[in-house]
């Protein structure tokens, strides 16, 4: 398994990502297994794709082409239902498909009322509006499943030349989430406001915040692939802190070491406190898999590019997720190798300091030769990095502003190369957002010119603490092991303005250990 090659990332929409952060030192502990729990489903889906989406084709043909897709939503639908299911999500793209001009996605469009002002069940009102046939299956799939379902649809609404943005052949168009209950009644929608080289595709006038309510769960909140960098909608549908429950569509292509699937989707869990249930499409061949239900201490995910069929995810999820606690009531606070951690952070009087390296007469013997640093592209970044050369030791790397350290052990050497590396400035590629990163990754080979390239495999084991100052409370811990494994942190928060992760026991090879910072209003 592997990640996709970077000439693909042009085809379609897929998402990269925002960090966020929380400003308390936090532990992880056990869920709580006398909470209330609901039963989710996340549906991963290898769609059936036009052969020729550029073509020009009638209204039945793209509906013999999406109810071959539909067919299979229904059979996926009626398998939840057998479990119990009570909310399922599909993935972006999965029932029309993908690179559309605007001419030639229009006959795949539904007319879309607004649910604010129309309440509708189109399952048992098919003839109220026109050009609706998608709707109506999947408001009748909610029915026949007993559950509020999640999908990703084309969707079109006429305009005026007087309305704001109306295009010039009078109509939008929407990438659009559609949410039913398990009555079929059209809850809300919601219009994908951050594109992604989505011609076929308008921005909406405004943008959509949407929260739906549930009987079983309370609040969710719904957003689509590349909107999760930015910070409309995904941060201020956060600011509601009733919202527990994130359901997110995706057409995402991953990129490592620090941007796959299901990386950032268990990211997202984590650094927020929520439930996260995520829907991706299916199509290895261009690099898209990754889906998962994802509590902040817990994941159930799903990572194929070798299969080409699609994938059903079922769990139970509190309610009510555990977060973490502060680091104050946690068991092992005093730590030997948190101690030393936060003896450095303080500067230690027994500890001497230079760029690189701290030496401490209470410590062990550290390396006394700073390592050089050394320049490579990671995720089409210039990184600023050095070698992780030894069993254990620290060190820093710094650019512009941000410096990152690391503090590690590990039982033995193997003859992989890692490295630690720092990046602060406007990530310019597929999209111009501003970032800070401290990133401790496996490189490709033994040349420091293969550091930063996607690989999946890995043995070396760490124990670590990982921090820098990062300017940005909006901070994703990214955690990745060998064969596409996810890793939860043992610790991550505040200390004395550095916001740090820190990790032991490893389960497997370490592929990927990151803090990924995004500063808005740098863009």
């Amino acid at each position: 398994m592997s990640g996709a090659s970077s000439q693909l990332a042009l085809f379609l929409c897929c998402c990269y990502v925002v960090a966020l952060g929380v400003h308390t030192v936090v532990h992880r502990v056990a869920e709580d297994h006398e909470a209330e729990y609901y039963t989710a489903a996340v549906y991963e889906h290898q769609s059936i794709l036009s052969p020729n989406p550029l073509a020009l084709v009638s209204r039945k043909q793209a509906l013999e082409l999406m109810n071959q897709n539909l067919d299979i939503y229904e059979q996926q639908v009626m398998t939840a239902a057998q479990k119990g299911v009570q909310i399922i999500v599909f993935p972006e793209d999965g029932i029309h498909g993908f690179n559309f001009t605007r001419a030639s996605i229009y006959p795949y469009l539904d007319f879309m009322p607004s649910p604010q002002l129309v309440k509708w069940n189109p399952c048992l009102e098919p003839h109220r509006f026109n050009d609706t046939e998608v709707l109506q299956r999947l408001s009748c799939m909610a029915i026949k499943g007993d559950m509020f379902l999640v999908a990703n649809l084309g969707t079109k609404q006429p305009c005026h030349s007087s309305d704001q943005g109306c295009p010039s052949d009078g109509r939008f168009q929407f990438n659009t989430n559609v949410v039913f209950s398990n009555n079929g009644t059209l809850v809300d929608r919601y219009r994908k406001y951050n594109l992604y080289f989505e011609a076929a595709f308008d921005t909406p006038p405004h943008v959509d915040h949407i929260i739906f309510d549930t009987p079983f769960a309370g609040k969710f909140g719904v957003f689509t692939c590349f909107d999760i960098l930015f910070f409309d909608p995904a941060i201020r549908l956060l600011r509601d802190s009733e919202v527990k429950h994130i359901v997110f569509t995706a057409a995402w292509m991953n990129q490592l070491p620090l941007l796959a699937a299901i990386q950032i989707q268990s990211a997202f869990a984590i650094a927020f406190g929520v439930n996260f249930l995520a829907a991706n499409i299916h199509h290895p061949f261009l690099g898209m898999t990754g889906s998962g239900i994802h509590t902040p201490l817990k994941s159930f995910w799903h990572h194929d590019m070798e299969n080409l069929t699609g994938h059903l995810i079922i769990a139970q999820v509190a309610k009510n997720p555990q977060g973490l606690i502060s680091i104050e009531n946690a068991p092992d606070k005093m730590d030997p190798s948190h101690r030393k951690f936060l003896e450095i952070l303080a500067g230690d009087p027994y500890c001497e300091k230079d760029s690189q390296e701290v030496h401490c007469d209470r410590a062990t013997t550290w390396n006394m030769n700073a390592p050089l640093t050394f320049h490579s592209e990671m995720m089409y970044d210039d990184f600023t990095l050095v070698p992780v050369e030894e069993k254990e030791g620290y060190l820093r790397v710094c650019s512009n502003g941000l410096c990152c350290h690391l503090l590690y052990q590990r039982p033995t050497l193997s003859k992989e190369l890692y490295a630690l590396g720092v990046f602060d400035d406007l990530h310019t590629v597929h999209g111009t957002y501003y970032v800070q990163v401290c990133a401790l990754v496996k490189c490709g080979g033994r040349g420091f010119d293969t550091c930063g390239q996607e690989i999946t495999e890995a043995t070396g084991v760490f124990e670590f603490h990982l921090w820098g100052n990062f300017s940005t409370s909006y901070i994703f811990p990214l955690l990745l092991t060998s064969g596409m494994t996810l890793e939860t942190p043992d610790q991550l928060g505040w200390e004395n303005d550095h916001y740090f992760l820190r990790k032991s026991r490893l389960s497997s090879g370490l592929v990927t250990a990151a803090l990924y910072g995004r500063l808005y209003e740098r863009d």
